[in-house]
């Protein structure tokens, strides 16, 4: 049975990871923490989340469990992400990381420590979503050099990073399917006289509105047609299923740094 630590488990994600984790054979909700001073803290987890009593209280310090647990997954910020990351890299325990808007720095921090941990990062967990990476993959090489690459996402209006972590990996994938310069050739939104649309541009605009769960869409426009893929998400329990089905398949990896391409076997 592996026993699996839930980050920021009273947050919306938190809530959907946890019941993820009890409906989910083989796995176990061992441990769960939320932010120093969080009233929630001292609290009975499945109290919480509406799924009964007798689970593991809340805590504030990853540190204080991690002895307990086998893994953990983090829907958290990106300070408390690289956290969390570090002390399972410390004490040999599988991660998943959820959490998006992670810095530059960041991101050398994690591929620096590759050999030390085992974990699965990825800006969107969930199954379609990642389907959607491998087909728009396949239509920016066929076709998406001589078509206008424009992309959108819309999410609630609480959500702080802007692109989504998952429009940013699509205008990634388009960047490097048609051999564009992401640095170069992505324009996040328009005003004014902008002048004509380059030919290598890769549009991204992003749309806040309500509680919106998470919608994005690859338009590939060419004359006389236009070619859309898109994913609309209905509720957060895809992403925590995901992720769950990412502890799992760590659970006999070697260290590394993987995405849910490799934990879906869509590579």
């Amino acid at each position: 049975m592996q026993k699996i630590a839930v980050m920021g488990c009273s947050g919306r994600m938190g809530v959907e990871v946890a019941r993820a984790v009890i409906a989910t054979d083989g796995v176990e909700l061992a441990g769960c923490t939320e932010m120093k001073g969080h009233h929630a803290i001292g609290s009975d987890i499945l109290a919480l989340i509406g799924a009964g009593a007798g689970g593991p209280a809340i805590s504030g310090n990853l540190n204080d469990i991690i002895d307990g647990i086998d893994a953990v997954i983090d829907f958290t910020a990106p300070e408390a992400a690289m956290k969390h990351f570090d002390i399972a890299a410390d004490n040999g325990k599988a991660i998943v990381i959820g959490t998006t808007g992670l810095s530059a720095e960041a991101m050398d921090r994690i591929k620096t420590r590759s050999a030390e941990v085992r974990c699965v990062m990825a800006p969107n967990m969930s199954v379609g979503v990642n389907l959607m990476f491998k087909l728009v993959s396949e239509a920016a090489r066929i076709i998406g050099s001589d078509y206008d690459i424009e992309i959108t996402e819309i999410h609630h209006n609480r959500k702080k990073d802007a692109p989504s972590g998952t429009a940013a990996r699509l205008a990634e994938i388009c960047a490097r399917e048609t051999g564009r310069d992401i640095a170069k050739d992505a324009v996040y939104g328009r005003e004014g006289l902008t002048g004509e649309r380059r030919k290598d541009e890769i549009g991204v605009m992003s749309l806040r509105a309500g509680d919106v769960v998470g919608e994005h869409t690859v338009i590939f426009g060419g004359t006389g047609e236009r070619l859309e893929i898109a994913h609309k998400a209905g509720s957060r329990s895809n992403f925590a299923k995901g992720a769950v089905l990412a502890a799992k398949w760590l659970a006999d990896k070697k260290p590394g740094i993987y995405d849910m391409q490799d934990v879906l076997g869509l590579k």
